[in-house]
């Protein structure tokens, strides 16, 4: 891909405000589709693959007690597949029995619906490993929100096997001001107001040193160094700029609701190509307070990448 569609595909993640906060910037999912699928598609989905056999206990978790919600997912996700890529996904019903398609990876997996002993792996593994987004499926109890299952293979810096079945404000309360704001009991009420065909979405971004997508906790040591390595001179083919799409849907029947995590990676030398980016993220960077530049795990290059931005725009 040449770097002008790579700009085009990549989701800019900074609106009109030359500073950025904490907050709930979701807004409503329109299209309502789960799942989108990019040219890094099959390398990604080799990769969580791989990830899934080799890290299995880090990769995924599940409570059985979620099984009917997983149904409801690959309800879901295979209904937008063969609906918006119906030349890469088919679907054959015959009553509970389905034969799902993935003509791109020219693989045909029948199983009784509803049945988890016709899967080979529990029903949120499987449609997982054929999409490239993260699936985190939160379950409602107690006026609250868990996380009671997921398939995750390309966190941002945290660990679903010490998460799993943590709620909501247990999970956020590493952020900064999260509770202090109260962001935390404003997002929460947020998510349980979601309703049944009726999806939000939101974006998340960070920096890294580094394309690596699985940035895991277990994994640190294999990631976190490089951000000593970073300098003015690199950092446009070092740092890139990562951004989260998540998306909530809430799932009629359990009640649960579904977040769906793609991530995606752009250089910085591809990034300020487009003038405008360039500017608004060096007046965000600049401005960033410590405390979440820190969160971010970006305090110990942000002054590199900053200058390295200021003769980017020199240039311009």
């Amino acid at each position: 891909m040449n770097s002008m569609a790579d700009l085009r595909a990549f989701p800019y993640p900074f609106g009109d405000s030359d500073v950025y906060r904490y907050s709930n910037n979701a807004i409503p999912l329109d299209p309502p589709n789960p799942i989108e699928l990019t040219d890094s598609y099959f390398d990604e989905i080799s990769l969580k693959r791989e990830l899934l056999t080799k890290h299995p206990e880090r990769c995924y978790h599940s409570a059985p007690h979620t099984l009917d919600a997983q149904w409801e997912v690959v309800d879901l996700i295979i209904d937008n597949l063969v609906t918006h890529y119906p030349d890469r996904f088919e679907l054959e019903k015959k009553d509970d029995e389905w034969v799902f398609s993935n003509v791109q990876t020219n693989e045909n997996i029948t199983f009784t619906f509803g049945d988890s002993t016709s899967l080979k792996i529990e029903p949120l593994d499987f449609i997982g490993r054929h999409v490239q987004e993260d699936l985190l499926l939160m379950m409602q109890r107690d006026g609250n929100l868990f996380l009671d299952a997921g398939q995750l293979c390309f966190p941002a810096n945290w660990s679903l096997y010490f998460d799993a079945g943590m709620s909501f404000k247990e999970i956020h309360s590493p952020i900064p001001g999260f509770k202090d704001q109260s962001l935390d009991d404003r997002i929460l009420q947020f998510l349980m107001r979601i309703e049944a065909g009726s999806p939000w979405w939101r974006k998340n971004w960070s920096l890294l040193a580094g394309n690596r997508l699985d940035t895991s906790l277990e994994t640190f040591a294999d990631w976190g160094q490089a951000r000593k390595r970073v300098t003015k001179e690199n950092a446009g083919e070092l740092v890139h700029l990562r951004v989260e799409v998540q998306k909530l849907f809430r799932l009629p029947k359990s009640n649960g609701i579904l977040f769906t995590i793609h991530s995606h990676m752009l250089p910085l030398e591809k990034f300020v190509q487009h003038p405008p980016w360039l500017e608004k993220f060096y007046s965000i960077l600049d401005e960033l307070p410590d405390f979440i530049a820190g969160y971010k795990g970006i305090s110990l290059y942000r002054k590199q990448v900053l200058e390295y931005l200021e003769e980017e725009m020199r240039k311009r």
